[in-house]
């Protein structure tokens, strides 16, 4: 069998507790990983270069282009979940384990990987916490300067079956930041001299460009378009303060803090979302979140045909005017 040996990004990732969690009801446990994975995951994969290598039950190897990817996705999908499994009790959540690995692979001719460094990112999945990531050495350095989130540096581990230890760091996934150590203190004073705008007088809110889930590059000017219309509907309501086109769409394209969001446009509140679009259906998911805390005050999804675009604009703009003005 030919074989080729190459560096990669690779992810390894599992459902925590999945035998508990089918042992109770099989049948709704896989229905649900199903929905996830046709609605979340794939195509979260596909906008970020991946290629799902294999799934073995509840876990999933995916090969990405470059780190800064693969981490990418995984915030994307962790986030996602925290919104998922709000409101629901503790045994029927779903919460996923990710570990990450930049490393020689061997890829054979069926396109399967073996090698160090797949076995390096199970071993990292296998040691992290429900709902984070876990980062080698090598792969942290690629996208640490990228990152505005809770980092713990868990030092040198020894992973099973790895013969040297493997320096390993944790990224705290929609969770608030620690209080920083006298080490972190210096970067934590840094953020906080930057410019931060004074809240409006009135109820302020920004929306981030959608991101566009049905990887096809032609479909960014129609998710550019559905959230200019979004804007000027909010803009209409004279007692709302929103941000410009210009100013929000700075950060298309971008991995961003909300709470860094909010400091730099001086807004209350923020709205991001993802649009994709299959043949003449059209489905856009949208969350409001509170920028100070980071906290999600609404998120909900929406199902249509391309013809109805302007009525599920309509609904989403309404539904948000009546989180933030609740009076109304």
């Amino acid at each position: 069998m030919n074989e080729t040996r190459k560096i990669a990004a690779i992810l390894v990732s599992d459902v925590v507790g999945y035998s508990r969690l089918a042992g109770a009801d099989e049948d709704r446990i896989l229905a649900r990983l199903r929905a996830l994975r046709s609605d979340l995951i794939d195509p979260t994969i596909a906008v970020h270069n991946g290629r799902v290598v294999k799934r073995t039950g509840d876990g999933s190897l995916v090969e990405f282009r470059s780190v800064v990817d693969a981490v990418r996705c995984a915030i994307e999908v962790q986030n996602a979940m925290v919104e998922r499994n709000a409101g629901l009790p503790a045994e029927r959540r779903i919460e996923f384990r990710v570990g990450i690995h930049l490393g020689d692979v061997v890829e054979e001719s069926d396109g399967d990987l073996m090698g160090d460094g797949v076995n390096i990112a199970a071993r990292l999945e296998g040691i992290c916490e429900p709902g984070s990531i876990c980062l080698s050495e090598q792969a942290y350095w690629q996208v640490k300067a990228r990152l505005d989130l809770a980092i713990d540096d868990r030092g040198a581990v020894h992973l099973k079956n790895i013969t040297d230890p493997v320096h390993v760091y944790s990224l705290q996934v929609g969770a608030r930041t620690p209080a920083p150590s006298a080490a972190q203190a210096e970067p934590v004073k840094r953020e906080e001299s930057l410019p931060r705008l004074a809240l409006p007088d009135k109820p302020s809110i920004a929306v981030l460009p959608f991101q566009n889930m049905s990887g096809d590059a032609e479909q960014e000017y129609f998710a550019d378009g559905m959230v200019e219309d979004i804007i000027t509907g909010l803009s209409r309501i004279k007692w709302l303060f929103v941000i410009a086109r210009n100013s929000s769409f700075v950060y298309k394209g971008k991995a961003v803090d909300i709470r860094q969001v909010g400091r730099e446009l001086g807004v209350r509140y923020v709205l991001e979302g993802g649009v994709r679009k299959a043949g003449d259906r059209l489905r856009i998911s949208a969350q409001l979140i509170e920028a100070e805390t980071g906290a999600h005050l609404w998120a909900d999804r929406y199902d249509g045909a391309l013809e109805d675009v302007f009525d599920l604009q309509d609904q989403i703009t309404d539904k948000v005017v009546g989180i933030v003005e609740p009076s109304l």
